[in-house]
């Protein structure tokens, strides 16, 4: 199966936090569309690595992706290196993605930034033709992602582009929701963490509706790009 879109997380719940509203939008146009998340989260504070599985199940099934794999790379110490890279290349050669969509550049968990940069080399990586994969017992040809385009998530990182959301705010949400071990709860005894509180999850919609503010609509989705964005027409621009 080739996929117009994958989008890849360091952490279950990366992606649905921080571009599920265009992933929404997408496959509603009928864009096929998949999530490779890097670990399973098993140092988060609340939940298990189980149950977060569990919701990144749940919430793929919201947001109706084609497909979601987890690479089970170690969580908060997996590196950017030659055995990594070469997992994410064989993901990329069998799907075949044209569009990346990965962790933000810097950020406040150190596992953004390093699956930012690992998932940004692995692209690149996967177009040679000279690195040799097999996966599932097939030999692979190489495949180079058109666009890798980083989210945003705890940081306010000013985007480079904006994409407009409109109308798929509740399906963002929704997905968000489906982590119930990992947001905000008022009956939850879990412990409190900084992505627990009422005041992040009211941020998921503030942030998306300042954005759409900015660029004249409901509600948006920011990203960073690696190469200067380009439109065929003036008139493309929103």
């Amino acid at each position: 199966m080739k996929l117009d879109i994958l989008a890849i997380g360091a952490h279950p719940d990366d992606v649905e936090l921080s571009c599920s509203g265009t992933l929404a939008k997408e496959i509603s146009k009928g864009k096929k569309v998949g999530i490779l998340d890097l670990t399973r989260g098993e140092l988060g504070t609340r939940g298990t690595a189980e149950t977060r599985d569990e919701e990144a199940k749940n919430a793929a099934e919201i947001l109706g992706v084609s497909v979601r794999k987890n690479l089970e790379f170690s969580d908060g110490f997996f590196t950017n290196n030659t055995a990594h890279q070469l997992e994410i290349i064989k993901i990329l050669r069998k799907y075949r993605p044209d569009v990346i969509l990965c962790n933000a550049i810097h950020d406040r968990h150190i596992d953004h930034g390093k699956g930012s940069q690992l998932v940004s080399d692995a692209c690149f990586l996967s177009g040679l033709k000279k690195i040799e994969t097999i996966y599932e017992g097939n030999s692979q040809k190489e495949w180079r992602p058109k666009h890798v385009y980083h989210y945003i998530q705890w940081y306010d990182i000013e985007p480079d582009i904006v994409v407009d959301i409109s109308g798929f705010m509740n399906k963002k949400l929704e997905c968000v929701k489906a982590y119930k071990t990992q947001f905000y709860d008022i009956k939850s005894k879990e412990p409190q963490t900084p992505i627990s509180s009422s005041n992040f999850f009211d941020s998921i919609t503030y942030r998306a509706r300042n954005l759409g503010r900015i660029i004249g609509t409901e509600h948006a989705e920011g990203y960073t790009v690696e190469r200067y964005p380009a439109v065929d027409s003036i008139f493309d621009l929103v």
